[in-house]
């Protein structure tokens, strides 16, 4: 079993996190998007993952592959890194890890988090995960047949056909199929407003009769921009400290201050004075004194003081001093306030 893992977007909307690490690095609640999704997936397997496909961008430079390794290292899968070096759409991704585009094969986008076991009914050659959604016009959706098999692929549809929407991680049985599926349009230069999307290829599968089915999960959350991530962030919490019940780390120093669950405190954290949470993550050698906090991400070795504010995004490395209350901030890397 493979699991290839197409990150090579710059992240635009995430802004000004992403100007200094892919999107799919940013951490919730301890752990990087990216490791939150392999971990999900490889606890649906049945069997082990032989090989995990990162698809990035050349530019995107040797730190942040170390990184990725060792996402794939704490699990215990080799890794694998390959490149998109032009940005010519979702089929064109994945045909950069073809070599690994062979017997079961899972896809999935990296800023796709997800919570809940995934089927996989053997008789299919294809799973495609999906949820129901309220505003179907907003995504790719999947018609079902009488079977409940996939029938079609609508991108955005401007009347309602279906309102299970695409959540972005497919399995297939045999991948060398769907490469071969690409490889054609490639070659043919079949295109749509100049990009090889991937829903082509799948279309091209179901023409000749292969089986797609879908599978629902749980909870799907979006990581696409700054209040989606908040929001992610507070079901993570939500969803954690209902299974886990304490979610601290080590060697972490509080005093005189009152912590509302549920809330993420990494390793070295020290909070003095004031009010924490709900739904605050806070990761490792964060230092915060006098503050009262809600609803928000603070990357690590960050230092906050007389601070209030809620439903905010904090970089690493930041410093903030504040006077006067603000009710949302969102700020990346080595930034200062006061």
């Amino acid at each position: 079993m493979n699991i290839i893992i197409p990150m090579a977007g710059w992240g635009t909307r995430l802004r000004p996190h992403t100007l200094t690490v892919p999107k799919p690095l940013i951490k919730v609640a301890g752990k990087s998007v990216v490791e939150r999704l392999i971990e999900e997936i490889n606890g649906s397997l049945s069997e082990p993952v032989t090989n995990l496909v990162f698809i990035i961008k050349p530019e995107f430079g040797k730190q942040v592959e170390e990184m990725l390794y060792h996402s794939a290292k704490k699990l215990g899968i080799p890794a694998h890194i390959v490149y998109q070096k032009e940005a010519l759409g979702t089929a064109h991704a994945i045909f950069q890890a073809e070599k690994f585009l062979d017997g079961k094969v899972f896809v999935a986008y990296a800023d796709t988090l997800f919570k809940g076991k995934i089927h996989i009914d053997r008789e299919s050659d294809s799973i495609i995960l999906v949820k129901k959604v309220d505003n179907p016009e907003q995504f790719g959706v999947v018609q079902l047949d009488e079977k409940g098999r996939i029938k079609h692929f609508v991108e955005k549809p401007a009347r309602f056909v279906s309102d299970l929407a695409i959540v972005g991680i497919y399995y297939f049985k045999q991948g060398e199929i769907l490469r071969n599926e690409i490889k054609y349009l490639l070659d043919n230069n079949i295109t749509k407003s100049g990009e090889y999307q991937l829903t082509d290829a799948l279309s091209a599968m179901l023409e000749k009769g292969l089986i797609f089915k879908p599978a629902t999960i749980d909870k799907w959350m979006d990581f696409g921009n700054k209040k989606a991530a908040v929001q992610t962030n507070k079901e993570i919490l939500e969803w954690e400290y209902q299974h886990q019940g304490n979610l601290r780390g080590e060697n972490i120093s509080l005093m005189d201050t009152q912590i509302i669950p549920p809330c993420y405190i990494g390793n070295n954290v020290k909070i003095s004075g004031g009010q924490i949470g709900p739904y605050v993550s806070i990761e490792d050698g964060t230092t915060i004194e006098n503050s009262r906090i809600q609803n928000s991400l603070i990357g690590m070795n960050t230092e906050i003081a007389n601070a209030v504010f809620t439903d905010s995004m904090i970089g690493n490395y930041v410093k903030i001093n504040m006077k006067d209350r603000n009710p949302s901030l969102n700020l990346g890397d080595y930034s200062k306030i006061g």
